[in-house]
């Protein structure tokens, strides 16, 4: 397509679609990235735990993540910038694997689920628990049935670093950033013609990508629509532990709290749990009082040796979850026809950002998806009212 592409949200998601967009062999157009904060303080992008993935429960975020992964893995060559060889990347990819827990409770979920990921050949193995107790001898499995464990493919990055390659890259092959803020889009019929800036500025707009993360909906009501994506806060705990827990995952527990390491330390957090209040755009201040009343008691029960532990420093950041049904929105609006969606992906972004950008890169220059097939994420399922549910959100 000609003319401009205008990008609401210069995160990760954002600027992958930028890159990706700008490298795509005959797209002519022009691309223009608004940003409202270039330094990135409160953007999910750079307040994530940044873990990629294969366990989840269905075959479309599989295949998303095993992307991600061979991304991350090829990323030096796959962002570099070639009149820029000081700019190398490296994002610290680490793959530890991920390990969920359940007790007999659990078990038909965590069996279910293992059926789906070895159909799609994830590298993944149950492990009772007289085996989880050889392989993690520092782990507490007296009431617990099973364990699934990533055995490749799963670990966690620098998430910051992966946003900041992508837009390095993006802005190497021409992509303009903006630093201003959209305050208004311009709909006639079925098109929007206009993206209108703080600044006063309206961009004209070929095509427009809603990138905006936790602000999805908010930029969405602009063209007068209802997308179902709000900004949900997680908090996150740096503690010390004085024992080392050789070969440590990332690990979920039964109570839905999580921890990994993190260098010399841990890094660790929770959702609420189902039924429990999760209110919208919430100040990004940190719930210190869920470590001493849910996330320590919890720890300390599955290890003992966080029994003694020290919170080091904390942090806050948005989820852009989706509320429909915790998977992303990904594709263009069945109501306007240049407008695509990339949003919803209730904390699992990062990982999903280079398969979700080369999408919809594709489906802008192309009109149709060639790599990956995201329809399953379109936003029709929305108008539908067809959830395509995850069961496994952290």
């Amino acid at each position: 397509m000609n003319g401009n592409v205008v990008i609401i949200g210069g995160g990760v998601i954002g600027s992958a679609v930028a890159a990706f967009l700008a490298a795509e062999p005959g797209f002519a157009g022009r691309t223009i990235v608004i940003e409202r904060d270039p330094t990135y303080r409160t953007a999910s992008s750079a307040l994530s735990a940044s873990s990629i993935r294969q366990q989840f429960s269905t075959p479309v975020n599989i295949a998303i993540s095993r992307f991600g992964i061979g991304f991350l893995r090829d990323i030096g060559r796959r962002l570099a910038v070639e009149d820029d060889p000081a700019a190398a990347t490296d994002v610290g990819l680490r793959e530890p694997g991920y390990l969920y827990v359940a007790t007999a409770a659990g078990l038909p979920i965590i069996e279910a689920n293992h059926r789906v990921q070895r159909e799609q050949d994830v590298d993944v193995a149950l492990l009772d628990p007289g085996a989880l107790a050889a392989r993690f001898p520092w782990l507490a499995v007296d009431d617990l049935a099973m364990g699934s464990l990533g055995l490749s493919g799963e670990g966690w990055f620098d998430g910051y670093g992966l946003l900041q390659a992508f837009r390095r890259k993006a802005r190497s092959l021409g992509v303009r950033y903006l630093s201003d803020e959209t305050v208004g889009l311009d709909r006639r019929g079925s098109r929007i013609e206009g993206v209108r800036l703080a600044s006063g500025e309206t961009l004209a707009a070929g095509a427009v990508i809603n990138a905006a993360g936790p602000w999805a909906g908010k930029v969405a009501a602009m063209a007068e629509l209802d997308l179902p994506v709000r900004g949900r806060r997680r908090s996150v705990f740096v503690f010390d532990c004085r024992e080392s827990l050789p070969g440590c995952p990332l690990v979920i527990d039964t109570s839905g709290v999580w921890f990994r390491p993190e260098g010399a330390h841990f890094i660790c957090g929770m959702s609420p749990a189902e039924g429990e209040e999760d209110p919208d755009d919430v100040p990004l201040e940190v719930e210190h009082h869920l470590f001493e009343e849910a996330i320590w008691p919890a720890l300390a029960r599955r290890v003992p040796a966080f029994e003694a532990v020290k919170v080091l420093s904390s942090w806050a950041g948005y989820y852009d979850y989706n509320v429909f049904d915790q998977n992303g929105i990904v594709g263009r609006d069945p109501d306007i026809e240049n407008l695509y969606l990339a949003n919803g992906f209730s904390g699992h972004g990062l990982q999903q950002s280079p398969a979700v950008g080369r999408a919809v890169a594709e489906l802008i220059a192309h009109g149709a998806y060639r790599t990956l097939d995201l329809s399953p994420l379109g936003p029709e399922r929305i108008r539908a009212g067809r959830p395509l549910r995850e069961l496994c959100v952290i």
